[in-house]
């Protein structure tokens, strides 16, 4: 089964580039710099950010439907010079095979159907068995150790 990796729209967080650390701290958000690599992984690039590169650490609802008693949100960091949002086909960025990930198969209804925790170099085969199974809709990649969104996985 084909797969496609998708990264977050940037437009939503240009914004936040522009404002002063007051206001981003009233509204949950922190300017940080990459100190260490990998470490500050951006939800748009699908890359982590060099050290000494500006990122925003902002929370995100991943799963907004209100719906379903899976919507969630969470912590993402954001690069500010990340450009458009990285889409990939049938390839994993070595952000996430570098990771041990938690991948979360909902249905069309925002329902989770499914679920493993895998190394990410490990999980070409589980993405394509979860993706196979018609009810499926989407996977969303976590990174298992803090649990933070990584990526949205549909079928190509």
């Amino acid at each position: 089964m084909a797969y496609r990796v998708l990264g977050l729209d940037p437009a939503p967080f240009a914004p936040l580039f522009d404002l002063d650390d007051g206001a981003l701290k009233a509204i949950g958000a922190r300017r940080m710099t990459a100190d260490t690599q990998p470490g500050f992984p951006c939800r748009v690039s699908l890359a982590d950010a060099a050290p000494g590169e500006d990122v925003i650490l902002v929370n995100h609802a991943h799963l907004a439907d209100d719906s379903t008693p899976y919507r969630a949100r969470g912590p993402i960091f954001v690069r500010e010079h990340a450009g458009e949002a990285a889409i990939l086909d049938d390839s994993l960025p070595p952000y996430l095979t570098s990771r041990l990930l938690s991948l979360r198969a909902y249905d069309c209804d925002g329902m989770m159907v499914d679920a493993d925790v895998i190394e990410g170099r490990e999980a070409e085969p589980l993405i394509r068995r979860m993706l196979a199974r018609g009810e499926i809709a989407h996977i969303d990649a976590h990174f298992a150790r803090r649990g933070c969104y990584a990526a949205r996985i549909e079928r190509a």
